[in-house]
């Protein structure tokens, strides 16, 4: 009879009616204790937490060889210090973003399993390809832990109906742990459908059923859904350019990946829903994402989770969970590394969802930037340690257990260049090699220059404010502005409020309400704006540069912002707020992330446009140029190029002028006072965003009108409808309903007409009256 708990949150000492049973001491672990012995009719079971706080402190203070840093974190984000001593949810300890709570409990089921012949401890199965006689078959592993004192026979029959597919094998379990290892082929008769990421094809997913008759009656029985997928990282060299290529085939096809970094939704897991779940992560696929990378400072994710992202097709870049650290490498600590490493691969590994793990989040850039002031001398000790835990162990680990998907070591990391330097790259940011992570938020962020044309970006981002109805459940009056002790305390990132500013000043005005409390509202709503169109041009430069190399750099394959989600109201770099609001970063994503999408950018005063094809086929289209000046809601001149063949799967130029020679031909325009807008369609069919470029500046465009803009709604079945007319060229309108859940068709929008229809989807049931009440309009000419 075992005692099995699925998760303990971190530290504590277990009693069985007073008996103590074990210790349990990670996050991330599944633990079994033996109870046969203390169990009675009557039971109590008693866990003694110890507080991971002191825990870790513990732990640091008796690693007296030499230190192993981070000891704190940055004053600024108020946490704990140590956390890379215990296995725990590294950003529970406080993180730029998160506060610090350190969590402790149960967190995962627990149950008692009691058996007198056998028992199935966990089955896990993987699709296999072969490239040679192009069928599938299954590999799948039963473990089973046999106590009667002769051998077990019996048989097993797998069963997959859609794909005709039954096979019986028989089987003889001896005493003890037993591993069952089958082998099913899949009827070569019957078309296998394939699993793809959104916007690429069907999530087609087969019913399986695993029946084990044994002696004496004994039958188990497990289903599970089965998706069938190949996935390969391919680092290759490139014609024209130094280092390899870095990007992922799914079924042979290589695909951009798009999408954004996925934390912990909550301090606290009990609150994570699968309702919560389904709404943040319907958020990512609705704005055109395929990828989210769970990254290494959280949780290894909730079954709910990763049966979500199979279900909508978002592709899964697995992190273990390291961050931000250097690691302790004695006994105890790897003991439970190991076993943490192997319980998550077989818990995940059927997943189709997950394409490829990696060993941890900026480890090697902070061993070899030498974020922690390591002298040169001490260095090989801590390299070591890095090769002993990543390398000797966690990916030993991974590729025993699952040969179907590729695994990194770190991320940023170079990929095969860091394997040839001995695991760590002397510079891990390489752009020819793997992929990057980028910040800068002192550069002004409309200048593409200022960006890496780098394989890969895995992270790269800006911070906003959440709004002011997010903020305001958890705030009072004298919290509502921007320089309050509130707004300081939610700050975790250094500097972090000013370089919002200094980013806005740019580009942008200052509020100039004399009102503070409108004051703070503007400003909220600037820093949402500043953040939409920083993350905006750094997305549509690394989408137009998927098929070019100029001088020697680019082919960029992944473009994934930081952040996705967020763990408390606060500022951040996410483009949804707790509780799943959209922010106008999330509106442009949607935008900018569409699997058709015109990209205009400029170069030395002349104007280009890109046009980028995630399809999977050829499509005929034509490009529509317009200029409108803002001071008139009829656009100035339009032209629209001949029909051409755009490939799939490609970005190429289709556009080229001189801005001077484009102003002259269309009036009386300058740069100060036109805007130009684009689209591209298909037998005048819209089938891109409209696309738009700011010749100048904002804060020095000329004609712009404060606009009134109004709206009529009304209900259209489950949705509703805003009619909306505006007086004048309004950019960045902003609709907001408060708290009301839901989001609109389109938000943060340049509106160059004088009416536009948007329409919103509530999440929970509302009404006109109550959308008509908390209503609220603004655009940028509002705010001064």
């Amino acid at each position: 009879m075992n005692l099995i708990f699925e998760g303990v949150d971190t530290v504590a000492k277990v009693l069985l009616n007073s008996v103590p049973i074990g210790r349990t001491g990670n996050m991330f672990k599944r633990y079994s204790f033996d109870i046969t012995s203390v169990v009675r009719d009557v039971n109590s079971l008693e866990l003694r937490f110890q507080s991971p706080v002191l825990y870790a402190a513990q732990r640091s203070k008796a690693h007296t060889s030499y230190s192993v840093p981070p000891d704190c974190p940055p004053p600024v984000q108020r946490g704990q210090c140590h956390v890379n001593f215990i296995r725990k949810e590294q950003s529970s300890f406080s993180w730029d973003w998160g506060p610090s709570f350190p969590t402790q409990g149960i967190w995962k089921d627990v149950r008692i399993e009691a058996y007198n012949i056998c028992h199935l401890n966990y089955f896990m199965f993987s699709p296999v390809y072969d490239n040679h006689t192009q069928e599938w078959s299954l590999e799948i592993e039963s473990s089973f832990d046999v106590v009667s004192s002769k051998p077990v026979s019996g048989q097993v029959i797998v069963a997959i109906p859609k794909l005709q597919t039954q096979q019986t094998h028989s089987i003889e379990l001896q005493p003890g742990e037993r591993t069952v290892e089958l082998f099913v082929k899949i009827n070569k008769n019957v078309t296998v459908e394939t699993w793809w990421p959104h916007g690429h094809g069907n999530q087609t997913g087969y019913n399986m059923t695993i029946l084990f008759k044994l002696d004496g009656g004994l039958t188990i029985k497990k289903s599970a859904k089965v998706y069938f997928r190949t996935v390969e990282l391919i680092e290759e060299p490139i014609e024209g350019s130094q280092g390899l290529s870095f990007y992922f085939k799914i079924n042979g096809l290589p695909i951009f990946l798009k999408g954004s970094n996925w934390i912990p939704a909550d301090s606290f897991q009990d609150r994570v829903s699968s309702d919560l779940l389904r709404l943040l992560l319907q958020s990512a696929v609705d704005a055109n994402m395929n990828t989210l990378r769970v990254w290494g400072g959280g949780i290894y994710e909730q079954e709910e989770f990763y049966r979500l992202c199979d279900e909508l097709g978002i592709m899964v870049w697995q992190d273990f969970m390291f961050a931000c650290a250097l690691y302790p490498t004695d006994r105890d600590f790897m003991n439970s590394v190991r076993a943490e490493v192997a319980h998550q691969v077989r818990r995940l590994k059927y997943h189709p969802s997950i394409i490829v793990w990696g060993g941890n989040n900026e480890n090697e850039a902070a061993l070899m930037m030498n974020w922690y002031n390591i002298p040169p001398r001490e260095l090989h000790t801590y390299i070591k340690d890095y090769v002993v835990l990543y390398v000797k162990n966690i990916r030993k680990i991974v590729l025993a257990e699952d040969k179907t998907r590729p695994f990194i070591i770190s991320s940023p990391t170079n990929g095969a260049e860091s394997i040839k330097e001995g695991w760590l790259s002397l510079n891990p940011y390489d752009n020819n090699f793997g992929d990057v992570h980028f910040y800068d938020y002192i550069s002004d962020c409309w200048n593409w220059k200022v960006f890496p044309k780098a394989r890969f970006v895995s992270e790269y981002g800006y911070q906003s404010w959440p709004s002011f109805s997010t903020l305001e459940k958890v705030s009072s009056q004298e919290d509502w502005s921007y320089n309050s002790k509130f707004s300081l305390h939610r700050q975790h990132h250094a500097n972090g409020n000013n370089e919002m500013l200094h980013q806005i000043g740019f580009h942008f005005k200052f509020p100039e309400s004399t009102d503070p409390l409108q004051t703070f509202k503007d400003t909220i709503y600037l820093t949402q704006v500043m953040q939409a169109q920083c993350v905006k041009t750094e997305t549509e430069f690394y989408r137009r540069s998927r098929s070019e190399i100029v001088d020697g750099q680019g082919y960029t394959m992944g473009a994934l912002y930081w952040q996705l989600n967020d763990i408390w109201q606060a500022p951040s770099w996410a483009s949804l707020e707790y509780g799943g609001k959209w922010k106008m970063l999330h509106y442009f994503a949607r935008h900018f992330f569409a699997p058709l999408l015109p990209v205009g950018f400029e170069d030395q005063d002349v104007f280009f446009i890109y046009g980028v094809s995630d399809l999977r086929s050829d499509c005929e289209v034509k490009l529509t140029v317009r200029v409108h000046t803002w001071s008139s809601l009829e656009p100035q001149c339009s032209s629209e190029t001949e029909r051409f063949v755009l490939k799939a799967g490609t970005a190429v130029l289709l556009y080229k002028e001189s801005v001077p020679v484009l102003l002259k031909n269309c009036g009386n325009c300058t740069r100060q006072s036109c805007v130009v807008s684009f689209y591209l369609s298909t037998d005048s069919q819209l089938v891109s965003p409209a696309n738009y470029h700011f010749l100048s500046s904002l804060s020095e465009s000329v004609g712009l009108h404060k606009a009134h803009v109004t709206a009529i709604i009304s209900q259209q079945g489950d949705t509703f409808a805003f009619d909306l007319e505006t007086s004048a060229v309004a950019p960045f309108v902003w609709l907001d309903v408060g708290s009301i859940p839901g989001r609109f068709s389109d938000n943060g929008f340049l509106m160059t007409e004088k009416t536009r229809t948007v329409l919103f989807y509530p999440w929970k049931p509302t009404s006109k009256s109550e959308l008509e009440q908390c209503f609220r309009v603004t655009s940028l000419m509002d705010v001064y």
